[in-house]
């Protein structure tokens, strides 16, 4: 009540203020109750009168509390969210500028938890970011700031007396938690999780650099693996910088359809005939160095654009396919290489049978090629998928049989007709008995599954007994030819050279 009779002088003596008046009074009960008094004194002879009128603002005041929470809080953890957390870090820098401290900036983004999401709902996904928040918050100091800045992702920040060596210590507390399984609903569940550091003032001398270079670490932790931490470097700027000229000069290419394919040949060791030919995507530069595929191809698909690029291979190989059969050159069956997007997309079915209707090829004369992790992204739609285009007649085929991590189930459940065994059990299957064995394995248990199989990266004439002996049916690679610009690939097939004895 002090503060009442504070008021009520000053407006006695004329200098109260004219606007309502908000403060906190206690009932008759005992209970503390949030008001709001609007008043007016009057005076009548030697005495002054005060008039009030006392409204309880208690659930405007609760209402209030809660939207400003709303505002800066996260609703499932309570933490501070990217408003706050960045408010918090401008602030921090201040701190650190003043008393000399040094101050980190973490971004830390959990690995792999799309995957808990769609295993195991929505809902035990938030209680394993609950928990989460829970084992970050006990790695810290009381100094130290925790935000939610994003689904999976969080965001420290750590007054320091030493750069690295305190992170680090934190760092280390960090991962040792989240390594310890996880129990929720009967579930046991390992969490790791990619982070990235900025330091001030060397990494930057305001927060919007440092959560900068802060992402930018983060990002180049998590093209090393899982469960890996990176401080921000120079030379990650240049990188990131070069990726986004990248990015640029591939949007150009695509708009422009500024590709090309190449095509190696792949020979039946039945006949000694050229019965295929592999499409092989390529990105001219005029004046500069070529790209290779396995540098790029990620990039069209992080940029969300390999399904459009994929589908003008498609439609080019059935248009090249057509073109052959009416030349008289003679009918090959061409492969594509479809990535793991491409499989996931709803709409592949439709495209190449549209591209095979368009130029009127036969779909035998097509086959699909995936590497054997794509077809673990999505078994059930994968099967489904395949099993539709193989139905429509076009021949499946898996890449690198035996680098990726299909069970031998899984194989015998996907409707496939040929198995391409790697380049890197055929490179010195005459001199590693390792890789000799594989390579009968896998031939085994192709035909045992009445499948096909091919050997690609085949380069040297005992490669080629190896595999004559062990009756592998196709083969591809420099021994035979290399990839093959359009032109140079019907002088060659053509040729004596499209027989190898």
């Amino acid at each position: 009540m002090e503060n009442l009779e504070v008021v009520y002088d000053q407006i006695i003596a004329g200098k109260g203020p004219s606007e309502p008046l908000e403060t906190q009074i206690r009932d008759k009960s005992g209970r503390d109750v949030e008001v709001e008094i609007h008043r007016q004194a009057y005076r009548t002879g030697e005495d002054w009168v005060i008039v009030g009128i006392v409204r309880d603002i208690t659930r405007r005041k609760e209402s209030d509390q809660r939207l400003l929470t709303m505002a800066h809080y996260d609703a499932l953890t309570g933490l501070p969210n990217r408003d706050l957390f960045f408010t918090s870090l401008q602030m921090g820098v201040t701190q650190a500028a003043i008393s000399r401290w040094k101050l980190a900036a973490l971004t830390v983004n959990l690995d792999g938890f799309k995957n808990i999401n769609e295993t195991w709902g929505h809902v035990l996904g938030d209680e394993v970011l609950l928990e989460v928040s829970h084992r970050l918050s006990e790695c810290l100091n009381a100094s130290d700031t925790l935000g939610r800045v994003d689904g999976d992702q969080f965001a420290l920040i750590l007054m320091l007396r030493d750069g690295q060596a305190d992170t680090r210590q934190t760092l280390d507390r960090i991962r040792n938690a989240l390594r310890v399984p996880f129990q929720l609903e009967g579930q046991s569940i390992v969490m790791t999780a990619s982070i990235g550091i900025a330091l001030y003032p060397e990494d930057g001398e305001d927060s919007r650099e440092l959560i900068k270079h802060a992402y930018t670490a983060m990002n180049s932790a998590k093209k090393i693996g899982p469960d890996t931490y990176r401080f921000y470097t120079a030379q990650m700027n240049a990188d990131v910088s070069a990726r986004l000229d990248l990015e640029a000069a591939l949007r150009d290419a695509v708009q422009k359809q500024a590709f090309e394919i190449v095509y190696q040949p792949k020979l039946n060791l039945t006949d000694n005939r050229v019965c295929g030919l592999e499409a092989l995507l390529r990105w001219p530069r005029p004046g500069q160095s070529g790209i290779s595929p396995a540098v790029f191809v990620p990039v069209l698909e992080s940029l969300g654009l390999i399904g459009e690029v994929g589908n003008w291979v498609v439609d080019s190989v059935c248009a090249q396919i057509a073109r052959w059969q009416r030349s008289g050159l003679g009918s090959f069956q061409v492969a594509v290489n479809i990535s793991g997007q491409q499989i996931s997309s709803s709409s592949l079915v439709a495209d190449i049978r549209q591209a095979l209707e368009k130029h009127k090829v036969a779909p035998q004369w097509l086959e699909v090629e995936l590497t054997e992790s794509s077809l673990m992204e999505n078994t059930s739609h994968t099967i489904a998928t395949l099993g539709a285009l193989r139905a429509n007649g076009v021949s499946i085929s898996i890449d690198d049989f035996g680098t990726g991590y299909s069970s031998l189930a899984y194989l015998r459940r996907f409707p496939i007709d040929k198995l391409k065994i790697d380049i890197a059990f055929i490179r010195e299957v005459t001199s590693n008995p390792q890789d000799a064995a594989i390579a009968r394995a896998i031939i085994e248990l192709a035909h045992s599954l009445d499948l096909k199989v091919i050997a690609e990266g085949v380069e040297t004439p005992e490669q080629l007994a190896f595999l004559r002996e062990n009756h592998c049916d196709q083969i591809q690679g420099y021994l035979i030819s290399k990839p093959l610009p359009l032109g140079e690939l019907e002088v060659f097939l053509r040729s004596p050279a499209s027989r190898v004895g």
